[in-house]
């Protein structure tokens, strides 16, 4: 009998042995806090999701809605995401713009522009996102955009006004979008940049207001040149900077271990922008 037992012992120890190496091994695949807290708020989100396929010649490119739970048509955005691309912070700020009351499209600008790449999410990394964005042909993202205002704009449950907020390269397809749509009625700038010929701002129909770190002087060292365009042409141009914020304080801000200065700058910018977008 004592063989036996210590045959089973044996057995019982290697098989425990083995599931654990395997969970070891397992472990490294893990998502991040932050991913794992993003896909969790869109899973248990009680508001209506659904991608859409939009056309652009020679095809189409996807974009995810959401619509916000009321009884009246509501006012509508288009969200601009950053060099990331779609990713689910993103689509995480669409839902929970939603959330106040909107009705969002957040189109995914380098979906299909690379073989075999439908979505942001299929790129292998965030560096390989990057890539794809800064080799979109400006003029055709003007086109995607259209595609993407028109849909919302038309969607049966829009009251027909829509609104632009961007975010990073967003942020500066947000101001140059203002200079090619003069039906938009408010432009929301996050940290991005107006266009570096200032004379395309003079077509500008909306007012512009924009949100910025206080440690992003990379992009705060055009602001000056831009005001002073802004004036001269006669358009609104507000903008607020918070002290001490960084660059993408918006998703930064939003991480449970956020700096102190992001966190505050995320939570005014989300004040600020909903006293400026009151919802018909």
């Amino acid at each position: 009998m004592k063989p036996t037992f210590t045959l089973l012992l044996v057995t019982l120890l290697f098989t425990f042995s083995c599931k654990q190496e395997s969970k070891k091994q397992e472990e490294p695949k893990e998502k991040s806090s932050m991913a794992s807290a993003e896909s969790d708020q869109l899973s248990q989100s009680p508001r209506h999701h659904e991608w859409i396929d939009l056309e652009r010649e020679n095809g189409t490119f996807k974009a995810f809605v959401v619509y916000p739970e009321t009884d009246q048509p509501a006012k509508a955005a288009v969200v601009i995401h950053e060099n990331r691309g779609l990713n689910d912070w993103a689509r995480s700020f669409a839902d929970q713009l939603a959330a106040k009351g909107y009705l969002v499209i957040a189109p995914d600008l380098i979906s299909n522009t690379v073989e075999g790449i439908e979505k942001t999410t299929d790129f292998e990394n965030s560096d390989k996102a990057r890539e794809a964005i800064y080799a979109l042909d400006p003029d055709q993202v003007t086109k995607d955009l259209n595609a993407a205002y028109n849909y919302i704009k038309n969607d049966p449950a829009s009251s027909g006004t829509v609104f632009v907020i961007g975010f990073c390269w967003g942020g500066s397809q947000t101001f140059r979008y203002a200079t090619n749509n003069d039906d938009i009625k408010e432009a929301l700038v996050f940290y991005g940049t107006a266009p570096d010929d200032k004379s395309e701002l003079q077509t500008i129909k909306c007012p512009v207001y924009g949100f910025y770190g206080g440690d992003d002087n990379r992009v705060n060292s055009t602001i000056p040149a831009t005001e002073e365009a802004m004036k001269e042409f006669g358009l609104t141009y507000e903008y607020v900077i918070y002290e001490g914020a960084g660059h993408a304080f918006m998703r930064r801000g939003a991480q449970s271990d956020a700096e102190p200065a992001n966190k505050e700058a995320h939570d005014k910018a989300w004040d600020r922008l909903l006293s400026i977008l009151k919802p018909e």
